[in-house]
């Protein structure tokens, strides 16, 4: 009997493929882990190469093996991933070795939908399933809308002949319906995000937990800051500095472009660590047991300390102290809040913010570690959910709205699951459990790491604006997923 080992089974780049593997984690634009955070994702580069080594035969030929090897870790390195000659040349190579047959291929826990995927771009037939909800709509988003909404043959007109052309209806339209979801949330809520009389527009809203003093003779209101840090980067260091008035706790801005920084000012020691806070006024400490109680007895509020700016004119971010005017139109969402809440709790038949209880047992989130944490809503300020329940509406209006305009019933929820998607994305950026990142000037999302760790100090994105954390740029990313997997070659079915 002739001996059938595949490819995989006698050698493998393992090292090479688990180099280009791990450079992933710093590939972004179009790449499947930008469309929606998914925990444990399998690199698209092993999934590939592996899929492909196991459906090939072992050639017992050394040269043929060494070449084979060095096509497999090339074919790994995500600049090859659409190269028209690398797939060609693995599809060709498994039907050969199965009869001319695509192989089936079946994942039925397919979570991000790595594997599945990779096995589509070889040319296998693939059937990937999920129980968890999330996971089905971004498989579909993965695997099923771009094949069969992302290329569309159209005669147009060029001005002398009429010629036929493939277009991506799917990226055109998702485009189009994001940007109309945008404008239209501008109308409700664009007046809670002014710019300043500079033109300059707010890219976020720092803001700072605050507590009372425990010592009886100081009450003061602390505002816990883990670090003054705005920014800290080679050529830019500028930092909040806090100072006392009285028995208040007040801020400038100092630095690169701004007041001198004091001497012995060290902006990495704040007020607050592991819980541990240290009044900044009459040096008394609070034990980490005494701050949660406080927090658990709602003996704890917040103040918006700073707001971060961004003009568009190359000038990079800028920082003001907050303002009382701040101040005023951030409780004016608040109130604003309170009407559209109510309004969509009568229209929906259901709460708009989230009311769900989280789960107080769990040591991994701020809910378990006894931060005052009870119900999902609560991970959001009021502005934050102003935002987000009025997208949320804006979202449910398009596809309402492209229904009425003719659109297939079917292909509108394809569209408006990339919208739903987009949500998803501007929700990890509008929580109050996001930090400024001040090494990069940005936004870094509430899921940097998989628990929902205590953040004492939080930055509010402006969801409307230009910068890092914005509806737009949560389209953006996604329409650079669409775009590159609606440009994998369809794989051509078996006649029946």
């Amino acid at each position: 009997m002739k001996e059938d080992k595949r490819f995989i089974e006698v050698t493998f780049p393992v090292k090479e493929v688990s180099e280009e593997s791990s450079k992933e984690k710093n590939i972004r634009q179009g790449h499947i882990s930008t469309l929606h955070i998914w925990w444990a994702r399998r690199p698209l580069a092993s999934s590939r190469v592996t899929s492909y080594s196991a459906l090939i035969p072992y050639p017992n030929d050394p040269v043929k093996e060494a070449e084979i090897r060095q096509f497999i870790i090339n074919f790994s390195k995500w600049e090859n991933s659409l190269n028209r000659h690398y797939i060609k040349r693995t599809r060709e190579e498994i039907l050969s070795a199965n009869n001319g047959v695509p192989p089936k291929v079946l994942d039925p826990f397919s979570g991000g939908g790595s594997i599945p995927l990779e096995a589509y771009r070889i040319g296998c037939e693939v059937y990937a399933s999920e129980y968890n909800p999330v996971a089905t709509l971004i498989l579909k988003c993965t695997l099923e809308y771009p094949q069969k909404y992302g290329r569309k043959k159209v005669k147009r007109n060029n001005g002398l002949l009429e010629e036929e052309i493939e277009i991506n209806p799917l990226v055109e339209d998702v485009k189009k319906w994001g940007e109309w979801v945008l404008n239209e949330a501008k109308k409700e809520i664009e007046r809670f995000y002014p710019k300043d009389e500079d033109g300059k527009i707010p890219v976020g809203y720092i803001w700072a937990r605050t507590i009372l003093c425990q010592n009886p003779s100081c009450g003061a209101e602390i505002p816990l800051v883990r670090q003054f840090w705005l920014a800290k980067k080679d050529n830019k260091k500028i930092s909040l500095y806090p100072y006392v008035e009285g028995k208040e706790v007040k801020f400038k801005i100092v630095g690169d472009g701004y007041e001198k920084m004091p001497p012995n000012f060290d902006p990495e020691k704040g007020t607050v660590s592991r819980a541990i806070v240290v009044c900044p006024i009459c040096g008394s400490t609070i034990d980490d047991d005494t701050t949660r109680k406080l927090f658990q007895n709602g003996k704890s509020g917040q103040r918006m300390i700073a707001v971060v700016l961004y003009s568009g004119k190359g000038e990079g971010k800028t920082y003001r102290l907050a303002t009382e005017k701040d101040m005023e139109i951030f409780k004016e969402a608040e109130k604003y809040l309170e009407e559209k809440r109510s309004k969509l709790m009568e229209e929906w038949g259901i709460d708009p913010v989230p009311d769900e209880e989280m789960n107080t047992k769990d040591p991994n989130t701020v809910a378990g570690r006894g931060y005052g944490f009870k119900k999902w809503g609560d991970l959001f300020n009021s502005r934050q959910k102003l935002a987000l329940i009025t997208f949320t509406e804006r979202v449910r209006k398009a596809y309402k709205k492209m229904i009425e305009e003719g659109y297939d019933e079917e292909y509108a929820k394809a569209v408006v699951s990339y919208l739903g998607l987009s949500l998803g994305r501007l929700v990890d950026y509008s929580s109050v459990l996001t930090v400024w990142e001040n090494n990069r000037d940005t936004i870094a999302h509430t899921y940097s790491r998989q628990a929902l760790p205590m953040i004492w100090d939080y930055i509010e994105a402006n969801t409307i604006g230009l910068s890092s954390g914005n509806w737009l740029s949560g389209i953006n990313w996604i329409l650079s997923v669409l775009s590159h997997l609606s440009q994998i070659p369809p794989v051509e079915k078996e006649e029946e």
